[in-house]
């Protein structure tokens, strides 16, 4: 269709080159500081790259939004295998980073190819819950659905990076949702177990006290006890798994890391340095912050990882409470934006394929902002279009300009309704 542009979303296009903006800005002042002369070679390096990554992520967007909608919807298969043979190669050859074995080296650019294999799974995934059969909930596309999912999740936590395969399992309450095939009932059924789980690392107890209000109010909603007491065995069971593989399987380092957000004094010269500096970081900026690259905690490195997974410390001491902020209500208005979009997609493929999107979006912020304030656990979740890294940022800007190429030519989708 020639006016598909007419439908493209400016606004969407408009915070993305907000967002990536204040990324470089951002990591501009974590490398270009007056501490600069004692970093690394390479760490100064890093806000280079990201300008060169900005300019391949911006011509891929470009490129994806010319593509005629049919050929990315036939190219779905094509998309996931490839991004799980990715994912095996990973395991196979790839270089460990940061105890991640989660990296190619492809001639001179490393990626991460967990990153880009989000873009092929939510596009398999997208394709197969689009299906009549799916909508009007078959079982077995259901499950399909499900399978589709779990085999990166699986892959990306056996390359050692967790916090990424929890982003995976994510996509299967969202877009199981979205799908219209599962009753609001069943997803408050999966949603309860993560719930469970998030409150077995603050406290165990609480996770027994939710598990058995989401029990009784099961029984409420639905008037079936049978209903009370699958809540109780679905989300007993993962919290007594999370339990057990918590404080019975990992390793006493591992098990700090995830519980030392909830208590970062306990654990200040270990796995609770990172929060401690982050939240001094964020508090000590203000209202205004204390000015472009005048962060101390930032120039003096006190926090690790300063331009990729607490980036959002930077943004915090520098420009204070209103550029933190800013950062978030541009997030929120992406997100509703995106949001918007799907509801007017009106057909089941362009929307679900955004309802993905953005579910992968605001797990990523909401895991990100929440560790570096000290309400979720540092599990190594970038901020989308900000943080430091190529290959985050060309697969989130690849799944945006997906998502606006299909809503700019929904109208093309008729037929599969």
């Amino acid at each position: 269709m020639r006016s598909w542009y007419k439908n493209l979303d400016w606004v969407s296009l408009a915070l993305w080159a907000a967002l990536a903006s204040i990324g470089l800005v951002a990591i501009y002042s974590a490398t270009h500081g007056p501490a600069k002369e004692f970093l690394l070679e390479s760490v100064q390096q890093n806000f280079n790259r990201q300008l060169q990554w900005v300019g391949i992520s911006a011509a891929f967007l470009g490129i994806i939004l010319l593509l005629p909608a049919r050929f990315i919807v036939r190219m779905a298969p094509v998309a996931y295998a490839f991004c799980i043979g990715l994912l095996v190669a990973a395991l196979v050859f790839g270089r460990v980073i940061n105890g991640a074995q989660s990296w190619l080296q492809i001639g001179p650019v490393s990626l991460q190819v967990a990153e880009i294999a989000k873009v092929g799974t939510v596009l398999a995934v997208t394709a197969l819950l689009s299906r009549k059969e799916a909508r009007r909930g078959s079982i077995p596309y259901l499950i399909g659905a499900v399978v589709l999912i779990l085999i990166p999740a699986v892959l990306v936590v056996m390359q050692n990076d967790t916090g990424t395969g929890l982003v995976f399992l994510a996509l299967i309450p969202v877009m199981m949702f979205w799908s219209g095939a599962v009753p609001l009932t069943w997803m408050a059924m999966l949603a309860a177990p993560a719930v469970a789980v998030y409150l077995v690392i603050v406290n165990p107890t609480y996770a027994a006290v939710f598990v058995a209000l989401a029990a009784a109010g099961m029984v409420l909603w639905t008037r079936s006890r049978a209903m009370g007491a699958l809540t109780v065995a679905v989300a007993g069971g993962v919290a007594i798994a999370a339990y057990v593989g918590l404080f019975q399987i990992l390793e006493p380092h591992q098990v700090d890391r995830l519980v030392a957000f909830d208590d970062p004094e306990a654990f200040r010269y270990g796995a609770g340095f990172h929060v401690i500096q982050a939240k001094a970081a964020i508090g000590s900026g203000g209202l205004l912050g204390k000015g472009f690259t005048n962060g101390t905690q930032t120039q003096l490195a006190y926090i690790p990882e300063n331009s990729t997974d607490f980036v959002y410390t930077i943004i915090g001491e520098e420009f204070g409470f209103v550029g933190a902020m800013t950062v978030l209500v541009l997030f929120a208005f992406l997100l509703i934006r995106l949001a918007g979009l799907g509801v007017q997609a009106g057909f089941a493929l362009p929307r679900l394929f955004i309802a993905g999107v953005t579910g992968i979006f605001l797990v990523h912020i909401l895991i990100n902002v929440g560790m570096t304030i000290g309400l979720m656990p540092v599990i190594g979740i970038p901020l989308p279009f900000i943080s430091y890294g190529g290959s985050a940022l060309l697969a989130n800007t690849t799944m945006l300009a997906i998502a606006l190429n299909l809503h700019a030519r929904r109208d093309e989708f008729a037929v599969y309704s």
